[in-house]
């Protein structure tokens, strides 16, 4: 009995002793949030809408904070919410992050910006603030599927359990239909305020300021950093934005679409490709374009460029092209597990860039001809269909006049006619050079001669006032 007891004992010293271990090696949220004391603490501001461009620069704030050796990293979140796939990201890079990192809801964290915020070790919470309402809606604002609904759900619910509150509070905040008794009902989505949440455990606690919040972490005197985004992330975020992609989208296309028109690659070419080149490269940087796009969308131009100058007509090369070029444009503008509301605003997007290059085609054939500034540049006259293409003007005046063959007129050649050199042709018989002739002809360009003999070349007899002619 005693030896059982003693291994029964040894055991449980044992697993113990494991289990601190593990704890030690690898803290969890509690572990990280003792694991540095002192030092600077990272501020890193999510204000406005949530989208694509600003999971990158999140995350680049929080390994640098880890790498300076920061004491912690606050998220000071205002914001109405945003893309759901952005805030993945966010909370992905929040959970993997080496330090404490703590949610200050700094006004509202609405849809998105409350999962961001449930994801920190702690959230807290500053006076007449609001979190919840996290419900995904369509581009519409209409309420999504229900499988949406049902994935952001369990995303909440894990993110409560987590952090040690109700689920049920987070699932609500999803889902009007789950009811919370004493606080929530069902038919009405949740939204707490700052003395809710911190009554329900939702947030550690109310404060009343920035620094206020260091003190509630026992961080008061630390020097605050604030984390901005480069430059080179601010061009990003504005490549991003969805009123600039469809002008760039826009852009590309008329380029490509001029070109294909014009002889040679020019301007018109490369700024195409440029913009092309800035929608695509900015939006693989956001993780929202991979190289499957990429090389989908060049497949396309390869083949519509293809149809237009080595295949005749419009065909299954064009037709393939077209649907390779938009598929991958579309493609480029959502995530890598886009919810419907997502493929549809792409496409409407792209729909929106096809009609702003429809209409600025039709501007330039229209109107650009007609502008006074680029009178060097398009050719205003025509000739009519009788006129035809002429070379030299009518020269009438020359009918009956007498020169001298400039050169050998075999039958073809240059004479000249009262010092002015010209083009002409003979009759018939070939005339040496030197040879007095006389234009019995001119249309156009074509002058006709024959040659004249200068000793029975007379002048025509004059005439009377009266018409008669006179005599010795």
């Amino acid at each position: 009995m005693i030896p059982c007891l003693r291994r029964t004992l040894t055991a449980v010293v044992a697993v113990g002793a494991v289990a601190g271990l593990a704890a030690l090696v690898t803290p969890g949220a509690e572990g990280r949030l003792s694991a540095q004391e002192g030092g600077e603490v990272s501020r890193v501001l999510i204000t406005g809408t949530i989208e694509m461009g600003l999971a990158p620069f999140v995350e680049r704030a929080l390994d640098e904070a880890a790498e300076r050796g920061a004491a912690a990293v606050v998220l000071d979140l205002d914001t109405p919410g945003g893309r759901v796939d952005a805030a993945w990201q966010i909370i992905d890079a929040v959970r993997d992050a080496s330090l404490p990192v703590y949610a200050y809801v700094n006004r509202r964290a609405l849809s998105a910006g409350a999962m961001i915020a449930l994801s920190a070790d702690a959230l807290y919470m500053r006076s007449g603030s609001t979190i919840g309402a996290a419900t995904p809606v369509t581009g519409e604002g209409e309420k999504a599927s229900e499988k949406m609904v049902s994935a952001l759900r369990s995303e909440f619910r894990a993110l409560a359990e987590e952090r040690g509150f109700d689920p049920r509070l987070a699932e609500a905040m999803v889902d009007e239909s789950v009811e919370v008794p004493g606080v929530s009902e069902a038919g009405k989505l949740l939204t707490l305020t700052t003395e809710e949440a911190t009554e329900l455990g939702v947030a550690a606690a109310e404060t009343a300021d920035y620094p206020a919040l260091l003190e509630a972490v026992d961080l008061e005197g630390s020097a605050t950093i604030e984390a901005t985004p480069n430059w080179a992330e601010k061009v990003v975020r504005f490549l991003t934005n969805p009123a600039v992609a469809p002008m760039l989208l826009s852009l590309g296309f008329l380029g490509l679409l001029i070109e294909i028109r014009t002889p040679a690659f020019g301007i018109a070419g490369a700024v195409g490709l440029g913009a092309l080149a800035a929608f695509f490269g900015a939006h693989h940087l956001v993780n929202l374009a991979g190289l499957e796009e990429i090389l989908l969308v060049g497949i396309g131009v390869v083949l519509i460029v293809a149809e237009v100058f080595v295949i005749p007509g419009f065909g299954v090369a064009g037709i393939l092209g077209t649907g390779a070029l938009l598929g991958g444009t579309v493609l480029g503008m959502v995530g890598q597990f886009p919810s419907f509301d997502q493929v549809f605003n792409a496409i409407g997007l792209v729909s929106l860039s096809l009609i702003l290059v429809g209409v600025s085609a039709w501007a330039l054939l229209r109107h650009l001809p007609k502008s006074r500034r680029l009178e060097g540049v398009f050719l205003r006259e025509s000739t009519s269909r009788e006129t035809g293409y002429l070379s030299a003007p009518e020269r009438e005046d020359l009918v009956g006049r007498v020169g001298v063959a400039a050169t050998d007129l075999r039958p073809a050649g240059t004479a000249l006619v009262d010092d002015e050199r010209i083009d002409v042709v003979t009759e018939g018989p070939w005339i040496e050079a030197d040879t007095p002739i006389r234009v019995v002809q001119a249309e156009s360009y074509r002058h006709v001669v024959r040659a004249v003999d200068p000793q029975h070349e007379q002048e025509p007899p004059a005439e009377s006032e009266g018409g008669a002619e006179t005599t010795d």
